[in-house]
């Protein structure tokens, strides 16, 4: 039985370093066991909800793809068929849902909406995605950088993009495990959450490591071991024209990608805008390691569902 049992997955910023590390281990022992063909339906019997109101690709694939290998049922929901479009509150529709299903997944916009699931469900909430934090994502990223650099302390990660959900996350993982991490963009115009800039600036102080807001693309690239891409602008969004004007000098191209190590891996979460935030060249290039950051998805969000469910 998982330590972990009955919790709720709501944002990396409710776990420690060491529950954090317990994922990737569960999630790379999962991942070893799917390519070695080994049984591993932990959570046959089990029933997970499922809702999106938000576009998904990578999200809702991997999640189906992941319950039915762990042996549970999914139940995919549009909310738009719920009783929660006719105005049905959240923690009626909670209550409900607890007494079927033995977990909710849910990709939504409002971070309270999450919360309220959680409060009003005693079987777990994951949170597949909401505007403040995308933590299913975060443990990706990092299950990724451990496949490829082996360790994350002393790291110097560029982060490049929206300030957005992907950019909290990003924040917070980068200052929990002491990875120096330079958030770039016209932050003078555009801030990460203020919540989740002070989390990250203490936890950083807490491991040495370094936490940096810079205008300035080239400062965060040089020497950098990660570079990290993200759209210039986010779903429900309406200011895209005027975002693609303000991020547009900081693409990353060959160019740039060229000021970092000569191991430098590059990231992205997907779905990406080739002549937006990046290039062909560089999506497609050696240095890119987006597909099995993809993949990743699936060994993690395995790793959760396990972990909180059994």
């Amino acid at each position: 039985m998982s330590r972990l049992k009955g919790r709720d997955f709501l944002t990396l910023m409710d776990f420690s370093k060491e529950e954090l590390e317990y994922f990737l281990d569960t999630a790379a022992e999962l991942k070893r066991k799917q390519r070695m063909g080994e049984p591993h339906e932990y959570l046959k019997g089990k029933q997970v909800a499922l809702i999106f109101e938000k576009h998904s690709t990578r999200t809702r694939v991997s999640f189906q793809a992941g319950i039915a290998q762990l042996g549970a049922q999914g139940f995919y929901m549009k909310s738009d068929e719920l009783q929660l479009a006719r105005g049905e509150p959240i923690k009626d529709t909670a209550r409900v849902i607890d007494r079927y299903c033995d977990a909710l997944v849910i990709r939504t916009f409002g971070q309270e909406t999450v919360e309220e699931f959680a409060q009003y469900m005693e079987n777990p909430v994951i949170n597949a995605l909401t505007d403040l934090t995308h933590p299913c994502q975060g443990l990706a990223d990092l299950l990724t950088i451990r496949e490829k650099k082996g360790a994350f302390k002393g790291l110097k990660l560029a982060f490049v993009g929206d300030m957005f959900n992907m950019s909290h996350t990003t924040m917070i993982w980068g200052s929990m495990m002491g990875v120096d991490t330079y958030i770039a963009g016209p932050v003078e115009k555009y801030q990460p959450n203020s919540r989740i800039t002070k989390f990250a600036k203490e936890k950083a102080e807490a491991t040495g490591s370094k936490l940096v807001l810079t205008t300035n693309l080239e400062e965060a690239v040089t020497d950098a071991d990660i570079i990290f891409a993200i759209t210039f602008f986010s779903m429900g969004q309406k200011d895209v024209e005027q975002k693609k004007k303000d991020f547009g000098p900081y693409q990353i191209t060959e160019e740039v990608l060229a000021k970092a190590k000569d191991d430098v891996i590059f990231m992205h979460p997907l779905p990406a805008h080739r002549g937006e935030e990046l290039t062909e060249e560089v999506i497609e290039g050696p240095r890119s390691v987006v597909w099995d950051q993809a993949e990743n998805r699936l060994h993690v969000q395995k790793a959760v569902l396990s972990s909180i469910i059994t």
